[in-house]
């Protein structure tokens, strides 16, 4: 028989929970105390498992969280854009390109020979081309604002980007300081299990010495 106040708290509160007439200072018998005990390790191991659980649903919830926030910023902020702003995209970025280039320069040549050369006597630009440097300079214009709010445009997107990373890594910072609260507090409990197994295991073989003895 064992005295009751020599039981540990966790297997008296096990036993008082099947036969709550049952309290401290009574005695139990060994066997229904190595049964207890036996209850005791394995609904530690038990919680332990549940927590690790818990813990992995933790982090699988985090980065599919993750991933629905970073879904596509370029297309959320084209939805918001205007007939107009996709066309001002649309010339910028022609206007930026090698098409354009050997389009302009393509141009260019034909008008200069068509009137220098094949409409000599009867050019409708003459040189010094007067009508040319009109239509470039109605093209440079045009072309400046055009590409000034493209690149407002892609300043802009470039903000929300930066915004939306910030958010993110503050998101995953914190989740990653929860994360370490969390497995502090896992390894916390885990030492207290093992150090209550461990204690049961000595008085287990306290046990054992003493029966030998007799």
């Amino acid at each position: 028989m064992m005295p009751g106040d020599l039981v540990r708290a966790p297997i008296a509160a096990l036993i008082t929970a099947d036969h709550p007439q049952w309290s401290t200072d009574q005695y139990i018998c060994l066997d229904d105390l190595n049964r207890y005990r036996a209850t005791q390790i394995e609904k530690s191991l038990t919680a332990e498992r549940g927590e690790l659980s818990a813990l992995e649903q933790e982090v699988v919830d985090s980065l599919r969280e993750h991933e629905l926030l970073t879904e596509n910023v370029d297309e959320e902020f084209a939805g918001q854009r205007t007939l107009g702003d996709r066309l001002s995209d649309q010339l910028a970025a022609f206007g930026g390109s090698w098409t354009f280039l050997i389009v302009f320069a393509a141009g260019m040549a034909t008008w200069i020979g068509v009137n220098a050369v094949v409409l000599r006597n009867e050019a409708f630009d003459a040189y010094p081309f007067i009508l040319l440097n009109l239509v470039l300079s109605f093209i440079a214009a045009i072309q400046a604002p055009v590409i000034m709010m493209s690149q407002n445009r892609q300043e802009a997107r470039d903000r929300m980007r930066a915004e939306h990373d910030y958010r993110i890594n503050l998101k995953a910072e914190l989740e990653i300081r929860h994360l370490h609260v969390k497995l502090d507090e896992l390894m916390s409990h885990q030492w207290e299990r093992m150090m209550e197994i461990q204690q049961m295991e000595v008085e287990l073989m306290t046990e054992i010495c003493s029966k030998n003895k007799r």
